[in-house]
């Protein structure tokens, strides 16, 4: 289900471009406070502008959480409108939850089942049982934190293992890849870390890899496809501020549309490569 979805958005747009939805509202155009729900509208007006491009939306949870229950209703109408506009478009949680089993069962209803995502991101520092229940849900995914981009992410998950197994988060695909369930994993890995991601597409050949980071972190496009595109195309790239802030005016979604088109055409190209 999952490959029927995504490769079929991949090869009919020649895109693998996930939009990110990290909207704050102080940087959003004034004219859209005149709303009830100005976070929807500028998601909505986002949406309908870039889906041509988009074979993925990427609501970070943060962004939404950080208004309370207006918030959360915000993301609950961003989700439905997927759902019943763009059905055919893969739709993932920014959340990174993850905690003992009981709980992660309560976060994988709220996301997977109540608001309806396709996927949602999950921290694996807890271990197995802590994901698993994420796993469980049919046609539902998981993109474990592997490698992340930031600063911290050396403190961590490029420690080397005592056991001569390599660097954590090499650990953690590897023994991800003995849960239950486990053909429903994907792995997150930073944009920044390029040359790593040649070695995680060993790792995990058949997983698709969620990359954040491109445009506003400084990800390039071409070192990424140079060492984890291949030929069934399973990459999954987010762009979020460089797309859904090219313009602070009235414009935003136009010229949102363009900056997604512009990313869209480089993929083409390296797609037209293999």
């Amino acid at each position: 289900m999952l490959n029927n979805k995504i490769n079929s958005q991949i090869n009919k747009k020649k895109s693998f471009l996930c939009v990110g939805l990290d909207i704050d509202i102080k940087r959003i155009p004034k004219s859209l406070l005149e709303y009830d729900d100005p976070i929807f509208e500028f998601a909505k007006q986002i949406i309908d502008s870039t889906n041509k491009y988009a074979i993925a939306y990427k609501p970070n949870i943060a962004f939404f959480e950080a208004h309370g229950v207006d918030g959360y209703k915000s993301l609950e109408k961003i989700s439905k409108y997927l759902k019943n506009n763009y059905n055919d478009i893969f739709t993932i949680a920014d959340a990174k939850r993850g905690d003992i089993g009981n709980t992660s069962k309560m976060y994988a209803s709220a996301f997977l089942n109540d608001l309806d995502f396709d996927s949602i991101t999950v921290s694996p520092y807890m271990g197995s049982d802590s994901v698993e229940p994420f796993l469980t849900f049919d046609n539902k995914y998981v993109f474990l934190l592997a490698l992340t981009s930031n600063k911290g992410s050396e403190d961590f998950q490029e420690l080397f293992l005592d056991d001569n197994s390599g660097k954590l988060y090499e650990k953690v695909i590897n023994v991800s890849k003995k849960w239950r369930n486990n053909d429903k994993i994907m792995y997150v890995v930073g944009a920044k870390n390029t040359k790593e991601i040649k070695k995680i597409r060993k790792l995990a050949p058949n997983s698709y890899l969620l990359i954040p980071g491109l445009g506003a972190q400084g990800g390039n496009l071409k070192e990424i496809c140079k060492y984890g595109l291949d030929k069934d195309f399973k990459l999954i790239i987010n762009s979020s501020r460089s797309i859904i802030y090219a313009s602070s005016n009235d414009d935003f979604a136009e010229k949102a549309a363009l900056e997604a088109k512009k990313i869209q055409n480089e993929m083409e190209s390296y797609i037209n490569k293999l």
